[in-house]
């Protein structure tokens, strides 16, 4: 089902973070979508002009922390962006007859929620007439929309192999990196579950994607690892010491009839100088192919690594934005990628 591209459609954009600011800015320059409203967590954006919050001339709507102005509005589409879920607040909008596309991920396969939690969201969406859909750029559109697209030329399918690389080095986040992340750490101290953290972050898309190619999963494999600085090195958050951890690798593995068929891995480095004979390429993605059509795809970013951290929330918040239509137009229920049409951007 395609949306007819010459309808507006009302949006209210829930939360302005890095994603969210990104996805305010593109709801107001697009052509058939309407602001209709701005949620916000912080006192301090409360009352300011959406178009203040992310840069460009004011719009005449204002941001609100009151959840009920934000139901009354009954717009079309809520852009879920928080730093978290809140499954209460989903369910909310949902049933006030707002659809929502979200950079949240809990909705990227129905099957991967906690049966208790899917029942409530869809009774949810039946009792509005609503639908949702979680995507962006990763998971979203590298996991599920490219995959099912290369895929599409293929008869025979060995194993699908998505990498992604980020170079960090230029990320002047302290408290990301060394704080969160954990980089500059004695190797030790890492936190191995949030290492492992790829099975719920990229599982559901690795699965959904080998259920639409009727090649459904035996199991989910998850792992990571870490390399260390050889030499301490200064980086734009701070002193990396040698010895301490300078790059991160999480593979997850979709294991079918004993062999991974589908997998994903995620490297994360602040310098090349470690002490690991590790892959290391680029800030994109590598995507390899290997069945009776063979393909290696590459995706990079051609962006100067002092202005990824301004350009990159456009990779995730894009897609959300585009999406918005086709969400409107589906029927009731958790949307996903195998269930709505190929997402197609409105740019004139």
């Amino acid at each position: 089902m395609t949306p007819a591209p010459a309808r507006g459609h009302r949006v209210v954009q829930w939360a302005t973070g890095n994603i969210g600011t990104r996805a305010l800015r593109g709801v107001i320059e697009h052509p058939n979508l309407t602001l209709a409203g701005v949620y916000v967590h912080s006192p301090d954006k409360a009352g300011v002009d959406a178009g203040v919050l992310c840069g460009l001339a004011a719009t005449g709507v204002t941001a609100t922390r009151d959840a009920d102005e934000i139901v009354a509005l009954g717009a079309d589409c809520v852009l879920y962006m928080p730093a978290a879920c809140d499954f209460d607040e989903v369910c909310r909008l949902l049933e006030s007859g707002a659809n929502v596309v979200t950079t949240r991920g809990e909705f990227h396969r129905p099957d991967s929620l906690d049966p208790g939690l899917r029942k409530r969201v869809e009774a949810a969406c039946e009792r509005g007439g609503t639908s949702i859909h979680s995507t962006g750029s990763s998971p979203g559109f590298i996991t599920e929309a490219v995959p099912l697209v290369l895929t599409s030329i293929q008869r025979r399918l060995d194993r699908l192999t998505i990498s992604e690389f980020a170079d960090l080095s230029q990320r002047d986040s302290p408290g990301l990196l060394f704080d969160v992340m954990g980089f500059g750490k004695p190797p030790a101290e890492l936190d191995e579950r949030r290492l492992a953290h790829g099975r719920i972050s990229f599982g559901p898309s690795l699965e959904l994607v080998a259920e639409a190619l009727s090649m459904p999963l035996d199991s989910l494999e998850a792992s990571g690892e870490v390399a260390t600085a050889r030499n301490t090195t200064r980086i734009a958050a701070g002193a990396l010491e040698a010895g301490t951890v300078a790059a991160q690798r999480i593979t997850v593995s979709g294991v079918r009839g004993g062999r991974a068929v589908l997998r994903f891995r995620a490297t994360w480095y602040c310098t090349t100088d470690l002490d690991a004979s590790w892959d290391i390429r680029d800030t994109g993605w590598h995507v390899a192919v290997e069945g009776d059509a063979p393909l290696d795809v590459d995706l990079r970013f051609p962006v100067p690594l002092e202005r990824m951290a301004a350009t990159s929330p456009g990779y995730t918040a894009n897609r959300a934005v585009n999406a918005v239509p086709f969400v409107c137009a589906a029927a009731p229920g958790i949307r996903t990628s195998v269930d709505l049409p190929q997402i197609i951007a409105t740019l004139g």
